[in-house]
């Protein structure tokens, strides 16, 4: 499958709010689940810090500017080229927005989840430009509590 962004964005480009998700979507955790079951996720360091600890049934790689930063569970590197020989061939990107800025270029899928409305938030995102295309689209309504949004799977356009 190759490298694929996993992410969820808002309206207006908010990705988190103070180290976690602005809303709860029970339906995008388990879509981020069993996108990211059985393969190696790289990410930031507060992306890392961020999770409620070691994600079972996936390898957690983490990219820092910190040499001697270490948490047991997480392989840590300095260099995106690190990152991806310790990832092999199928992994998911799945934050911050810098990471996700780093390894855009590289990535052959763009798995996202647009959550309708504006919340407060401090890490923003783009939109994924005209480089991508998207193949398939899944919507719901708003419920009880819970933004409408939409899973849509994007896929690069080839040149």
């Amino acid at each position: 499958m190759g490298l694929t962004i996993i992410v969820a964005r808002a309206d207006d480009g908010t990705i988190g709010h103070e180290g976690r998700l602005p809303w709860h979507l029970p339906a995008d955790l388990r879509r981020f689940k069993a996108l990211t079951m059985g393969k190696p996720m790289i990410m930031g360091r507060k992306t890392f810090e961020s999770l409620p600890g070691l994600l079972p049934g996936r390898r957690h790689i983490v990219l820092t500017r910190d040499a001697g930063w270490a948490r047991p569970g997480a392989d840590a590197v300095t260099t995106p080229q690190a990152a991806l020989a310790l990832a092999g061939d199928d992994a998911a990107v799945i934050g911050g927005a810098e990471v996700i800025a780093l390894f855009e270029p590289l990535a052959q899928r763009f798995e996202l989840t647009e959550v309708s409305g504006a919340f407060a938030g401090d890490t923003m995102m783009p939109a994924p430009g005209s480089q991508w295309r998207e193949i398939r689209r899944e919507t719901y309504p708003a419920e009880t509590g819970r933004p409408a949004h939409a899973f849509v799977s994007l896929e690069r356009v080839r040149a």
